[in-house]
């Protein structure tokens, strides 16, 4: 398919998007073909203001925890690309992926979760965590704060 067969879904109002309270509804839970086709609509009828939210969210946080971002993009990077390596070196991988690509996605997201948590237990007990401003103060008048009051 050439892009220029791509349309981009207009920008919903905030309003229609968000304020406006008459278009939420319980869905039925029992009906599971009424309730995904109600997901996928949604999906389709907001993409863009989905995009633009994910967008505005994922630059506010590596804004915010610009090195924590980068070990998240980098580790996912890591184990995706590894992944694609993998489907396209090893049958088997491949074949898993076709069987059963929503297991292999969710073990290849508890596996990043898992190496960035290592990292950054690695990273606390080598000295490089985050101080605060207070216990850098204290720690340069040679105070060690009493952590059994600290709650």
């Amino acid at each position: 398919m050439a892009m220029s067969a791509v349309d981009i879904a207009p920008l919903r109002s905030l309003d229609e998007f968000l304020l406006s309270q008459s278009r939420f509804q319980v869905p039925d839970f029992n009906n599971s073909d009424k309730l995904f086709n109600r997901l996928v609509s949604n999906l389709l009828y907001y993409q863009t203001n989905y995009f633009i939210s994910y967008l505005v969210i994922f630059l506010l946080i590596g804004v915010l925890n610009p090195g924590k971002m980068l070990v998240g993009i980098l580790s996912m990077a890591i184990i995706f690309g590894l992944l694609y390596y993998l489907s396209n070196k090893q049958d088997q991988v491949k074949t898993m992926k076709k069987e059963h690509p929503t297991l292999v996605m969710m073990a290849a997201f508890c596996v990043g979760y898992f190496f960035i948590h290592q990292i950054a237990s690695v990273a606390g007990v080598a000295g490089v965590a985050k101080k605060t401003p207070m216990a850098l103060i204290l720690d340069e008048w040679g105070i060690e704060p009493d952590l059994k009051y600290i709650s």
